[in-house]
C-alpha cells in the first residue's frame, strides 16, 4: 500500500504547503469533534431533564447517554455514503458536504424545545439530529486523514496523518472550555435553563469558517492519479469482497482509543458528579487540563511511528491502556488528584494509540477504494468501542462497581492489540 501512495503522489501536480495541508486537515476535524464533543458533554449534564420525561435522575442520564450512542450507529451510514462519493468524484467536494451535514444538525439541536414545551417531540428530535450530526462526522475523518495522508512525502505519513488527530483534543478543549465558561458566567440555574444553547448555536459561525478552508482546497495528487475509467463503481462492495480483512482489522484496531475516550469524558464527567460529588466547574476543569495530555502525546506517537513503525507503536499503546484500565479503581479512589491522574493517564494513552491510525487505516486500502475503507475501519470501531461506552459503564458500575468499567476498558486493549498483533506494519 505505501508504494501506492508514493507512486500517486508523485504523478500529481506541485504539493501544497505542509502549512496548508495541516489547517485544511485540522480546522475540519477540530469543528467536526467540537459539534461531536458538545453533545456528549451537555447529556453528562443537561439533556436527561431537558429532553427526558420525569423519572428517577438515572434513568435520565442513561436516556440521554443512549441518545449520545446513536450517532456511532450512524458513523458507518456516512462512512459508507462519503466514502463512496469520496473515492468516486474527489475528496475535496465530499469534505465540505460533510461539514454542512455536521453544521446544520448541530445549530437545529440548539433551537431544540425542551420536552416540557414539545412533549415527545422533543426527545425524537434529538435523537434524529444526533443521527444526522453522526453522519457528517462518519465521512468527516477518513476524507481529512486523506487530504493528510495523500499529500504527505515518503517517511512522513505518520506526521502529516497526525494533523487531523489533533482535531479531536483541540476541539474537546474548546467545547469543554466553552461550556466551564458559560457555567462560571451564567450560573448554574441559567446554564442549564438556556446557556447550554450557545455552543450549539454558535457552531454556525465555525462551520462557515471550515467552509471557507476547505473551498480552497486542491484534490489529492493520488485521486488525481486515478483515472476515470479507473474508479470504482461501488466501493463499499469492493471492500467487502477484496479487503475485508484489513476493514475488520482496521475496526478493531481502533477500539481502545474510542472506550478510552468517552469512558474518561462522557461517562466521567457524569460519574464524577453524581457518585463523587464533584461540581460541575470543577470537572470541567480537570478535563481542560487532563485533554492537554492526549494533545502532547499524539505528535510524540506519531514521530514513533514514522521511525518504528506503526505496529510497535501501537502494541505498546495498547498496554499502555490495559493498565490505565486496570489502576482505574485505586486512582479514583484517592480524591481529586487521583481522578485527574486517571483522566490524564487514559487520555495521554488516547493519544499514543489514536496518532498513528491516521496513516495506518488509510494506508490498509488501494486509492480507488481508500476512503471508503478507511472510513468505514474507523468508524465500525466505534459502534464497539464508543456507541454505548458510557451508557454501558453505568450498567457495570451499577452491577459490580468502578472497576468493572476498568476491566471494560482492558477488554477494549486487549481486543486491539490482537488487532494490530495480526497485521503486517504498513509503514513504508
Amino acid at each position: 500500500m505505501t508504494t501506492t501512495i508514493a507512486a500517486a503522489g508523485a504523478n500529481g501536480a506541485r504539493s501544497p504547503s505542509v502549512g496548508k495541508i495541516a489547517l485544511a486537515s485540522l480546522v475540519g476535524t477540530t469543528i467536526e469533534f467540537y459539534d461531536f464533543y458538545i453533545f456528549g458533554t451537555a447529556a453528562a449534564l443537561v439533556f436527561g431533564p431537558m429532553f427526558f420525561p420525569k423519572s428517577a435522575p438515572e434513568t435520565q442520564t442513561l436516556n440521554a447517554y443512549l441518545t449520545f450512542g446513536l450517532a456511532f450507529l450512524a458513523r458507518p451510514v456516512g462512512s459508507f455514503l462519503f466514502g463512496h462519493f469520496g473515492d468516486r468524484i474527489g475528496r475535496k467536494s465530499t469534505l465540505v458536504a460533510t461539514m454542512l451535514t455536521m453544521g446544520l444538525a448541530t445549530t437545529l439541536i440548539g433551537a431544540l424545545p425542551s420536552y416540557a414545551i414539545a412533549g415527545v417531540f422533543a426527545p425524537f428530535a434529538l435523537a434524529a439530529l444526533r443521527f444526522v450530526q453522526g453522519v457528517g462526522l462518519g465521512g468527516e475523518w477518513g476524507g481529512a486523514a486523506l487530504i493528510a495522508v495523500e499529500n504527505a512525502p515518503e517517511g512522513k505519513r505518520a506526521w502529516y496523518g497526525m494533523f487531523p488527530q489533533l482535531g479531536p483534543p483541540i476541539g474537546f478543549l474548546i467545547a469543554t472550555g466553552l461550556f466551564l465558561l458559560l457555567l462560571v458566567g451564567f450560573g448554574e440555574a441559567a446554564f442549564v435553563d438556556w446557556v447550554w444553547r450557545v455552543p450549539f448555536l454558535l457552531s454556525a459561525v465555525l462551520v462557515a469558517i471550515g467552509l471557507y478552508v476547505r473551498v480552497s482546497l486542491e484534490e489529492t495528487p493520488a485521486f488525481r492519479a486515478i483515472e476515470q475509467d479507473r474508479r470504482v463503481a461501488v466501493p463499499l462492495a469492493a471492500i467487502l469482497r477484496d479487503h475485508l480483512a484489513p476493514l475488520i482489522q482496521g475496526s478493531l484496531a481502533i477500539v481502545v482509543c474510542y472506550a478510552l475516550f468517552y469512558i474518561a469524558t462522557v461517562y466521567m464527567l457524569g460519574y464524577g458528579v453524581r457518585a463523587l460529588g464533584i461540581p460541575r466547574v470543577h470537572f470541567l476543569g480537570l478535563l481542560c487540563g487532563a485533554v492537554v495530555f492526549m494533545a502532547l502525546a499524539t505528535p510524540l506517537s506519531a514521530t514513533l511511528a514514522d521511525r518504528f513503525g506503526r505496529r510497535p507503536v501501537l502494541l505498546v499503546s495498547a498496554v499502555v491502556a490495559i493498565a490505565v484500565g486496570l489502576a482505574m479503581p485505586a486512582l479514583l479512589s484517592a480524591g481529586t488528584f487521583g481522578v485527574f491522574a486517571f483522566l490524564a493517564l487514559a487520555l495521554g494513552a488516547m493519544g499514543l494509540t489514536f496518532a498513528p491510525l491516521g496513516a495506518l487505516l488509510p494506508e490498509l486500502f488501494p486509492v480507488p477504494v481508500r476512503y471508503t475503507g478507511a472510513a468505514s475501519a474507523y468508524n465500525l470501531g466505534g459502534i464497539l468501542g464508543a456507541s454505548f461506552a458510557p451508557s454501558l459503564a453505568q450498567i457495570l458500575e451499577a452491577s459490580g462497581g468502578v472497576a468493572w468499567v476498568g476491566y471494560y476498558i482492558a477488554v477494549a486493549g486487549v481486543i486491539s492489540f490482537l488487532a494490530v498483533f495480526s497485521m503486517r506494519d504498513t509503514c513504508g
